[in-house]
């Protein structure tokens, strides 16, 4: 079974049926956490586990799995495939998807063939990783790792007001297990690479042995509105003065140390947001990024020290919500070098790298030793509906999956 290949035809097919579910009127796939777009697609999801004669789980938080065993194996811990189903708004069709629907052909291709495994293999398809209308995002695999308690998770209120342990009863998948019921030996995850890198260097795979710790904030300053022409400066309580303080000193402190980290303000609001007032109110996202704890754990202190030094000015209210802080992830590198041994000898060429994005894998890391494929993405396009991987290239990436599958299981 040296020669083994995935059904590049009946893989492609599942994302192509995948992605016709939970569109608009507008033709966007919008498949957002516990939606009923996104019960259609854990339906479509389970179908074709169940089709496999597989055994289809569920966690308390609505983690799905899917189990390939036999007597001879049962009591040994599997090796665990997959990654998420739900999508952004106006999404494309590949992330998320690629990972859990080439664990499912890894499975099938293994199934067919009568290959005996010494191990289970489960695919899994972890709740919200998007975290668009539950934030923040891998809430799933968070609570599967045990960083997260479940009830508090549950209990998240999502951008709609809904909450979401009860949109989870709502839709009919919340199960009985217990997260981290499934305790695996190793976990893969492929996945496209959203980002330019592997495109830009004309590299088929990516191992991926490192992921960027991330952090986001909603930060709002609060002051007093009042006239823009007739308020002198030493009266006014002007909270975009804090903004463009804070916003200064944070880029040049990571430009100056030259830090590895990445400071990303994306989306602002002002109230009243005319053009003759004074605000009385700024709300901001912060998004920082490092490959690197140092750097990382540096940047987050510098940020709390300087809201702090901003309050104690008197003159502006601080409020900072720190939605979620993930650390740097080092991958298993026995798994990174399993990876790029399985692309070599698949005549691939493959490249070593840090995936800049978040992912369930990074969760999961936390419990079993965890790594990824990449795949390129076209531009560095992703969660839009641009996002593209050729036929060719998911080939590529599901088969490196089946080849590093086979060469674990075949350590036993």
């Amino acid at each position: 079974m040296e020669h083994l290949r995935i059904n590049k035809e009946r893989l492609l097919d599942r994302i192509k049926t995948l992605s016709k579910v939970g569109r608009n009127d507008e033709g966007q796939l919008v498949r957002l956490a516990l939606t009923d777009e996104d019960k259609a697609g854990r339906d479509l999801l389970k179908s074709w586990f169940e089709s496999l004669g597989l055994i289809v789980q569920l966690d308390q938080f609505g983690n799905m799995f899917a189990t390939w065993q036999t007597d001879e194996n049962k009591d040994q811990k599997p090796l665990m495939i997959g990654s998420h189903i739900d999508s952004v708004i106006d999404a494309g069709i590949y992330d998320g998807v690629l990972g859990v629907l080439s664990g499912l052909e890894v499975v099938e291709t293994l199934k067919e063939n009568h290959f005996k495994s010494p191990r289970p293999i489960t695919i899994v398809a972890f709740t919200n990783e998007e975290g668009v209308r539950f934030p923040p995002s891998m809430l799933g695999s968070l609570v599967y790792s045990g960083d997260l308690n479940i009830d508090k998770a549950l209990d998240t209120i999502g951008m709609d007001g809904m909450r979401m342990g009860d949109e989870l009863e709502r839709i009919g998948y919340k199960g009985d297990n217990e997260p981290g019921f499934i305790k695996p030996e190793w976990y893969l995850e492929l996945h496209i690479e959203q980002g330019p890198i592997l495109e830009k260097e004309n590299v088929q795979i990516g191992a991926v042995y490192n992921l960027q710790g991330n952090s986001r904030r909603e930060i709002i300053f609060t002051g007093e509105a009042n006239h823009a022409g007739s308020t002198p400066n030493y009266l006014r309580k002007d909270p975009m003065q804090a903004f463009a303080y804070f916003s200064s000193r944070l880029y040049n402190y990571i430009n100056d140390n030259k830090l590895a980290t990445v400071a990303t303000i994306g989306s602002i609001q002002l109230e009243p947001n005319a053009a003759t007032i004074i605000p009385s109110k700024v709300t901001f996202t912060l998004d920082m990024r490092s490959p690197e704890d140092e750097g990382f754990n540096e940047a987050q202190e510098f940020v709390r020290g300087l809201l702090k030094e901003i309050e104690a000015q008197g003159e502006i209210g601080v409020k900072a919500t720190e939605f979620a802080i993930f650390e740097p992830v080092v991958f298993d590198e026995m798994l990174g070098d399993t990876i790029t041994e399985s692309a070599r000898d698949l005549n691939l060429t493959v490249k070593r790298m840090i995936s800049g994005a978040g992912h369930d894998a990074q969760m999961i890391n936390r419990i079993a030793p965890s790594a990824m494929i990449f795949v390129p993405s076209k531009d560095g396009v992703s969660h839009n509906p641009l996002e593209y991987t050729s036929d060719e290239e998911i080939d590529d990436g599901a088969n490196v999956l089946l080849k590093t599958s086979m060469n674990l299981l075949s350590k036993k």
